[in-house]
């Protein structure tokens, strides 16, 4: 989907892709991130890392907080204002993001056609290296921390996340149930503070929370 909006932003026309842009909105109104939970196959490779038995590492909120916006400036420049305006000699630009960023781009597509091509593998240079860079950096920030990638740089989980509030698939709390012993929040492995918001952008709908909760206060699905 991101690839795609690129493209059309980038084209020589700049026409607004009703299709495009509309496609991405259907999904993120009817499921929100329960895409980034259930469907991501980078974030498999992301949840399958984190379960290698080594210390993690928590993010302090000082640094967590402002660390969750760097999603939307991804989002809003690389995949937005560059392919618009940093364009070549026939008007059109980059897939900026796809290009110099996405490492589920280079994990699931680069190396595979690399290692299947050998006219590709005699090419490779700087933005490749700079590619696997960001990939190794990513895959190893996954064992130490939950979703790195989704919390802090994806800009696809960021669109979907301004839909989890009026999404069809939703999580709810019924607070006369509730007993307030925030169990829910100490297992969020995205840290959500499920009382004050179980909607929130950052929830990828994995269920956990719900799970834990002894008073059965927290149930999820179409609404």
């Amino acid at each position: 989907p991101i690839g795609a909006l690129q493209a059309v932003l980038g084209g020589h026309k700049h026409n607004f892709s009703f299709y495009v842009l509309g496609f991405i909105m259907l999904f993120g109104v009817v499921f929100g991130r329960l895409i980034c939970g259930f469907l991501c196959p980078f974030g498999l490779v992301q949840d399958l890392l984190h379960r290698i038995p080594l210390p993690k590492l928590k993010v302090h909120k000082k640094v967590d907080k402002p660390l969750r916006w760097l999603k939307y400036l991804v989002a809003l420049v690389m995949v937005v204002l560059l392919p618009i305006f940093l364009t070549n000699s026939v008007g059109v630009g980059d897939p900026t993001f796809c290009k110099w960023i996405c490492p589920a781009g280079t994990l699931e597509g680069g190396i595979p056609l690399t290692l299947s091509n050998e006219s590709l593998r005699s090419v490779q240079g700087f933005l490749f290296n700079w590619k696997m860079g960001i990939l190794v950096t990513v895959m190893i920030a996954s064992i130490l921390i939950y979703r790195p990638f989704c919390k802090y740089l994806c800009p696809l989980g960021a669109f979907y996340g301004l839909f989890n509030r009026y999404s069809f698939f939703r999580m709810d709390l019924e607070k006369s149930k509730c007993s307030g012993c925030k169990a829910c929040e100490r297992s969020c492995p995205m840290n959500v503070e499920i009382l004050k918001n179980p909607n929130s952008t950052e929830c990828v709908r994995c269920g956990k929370c719900k799970a834990v909760c002894l008073s059965s206060a927290i149930s999820m699905g179409f609404k």
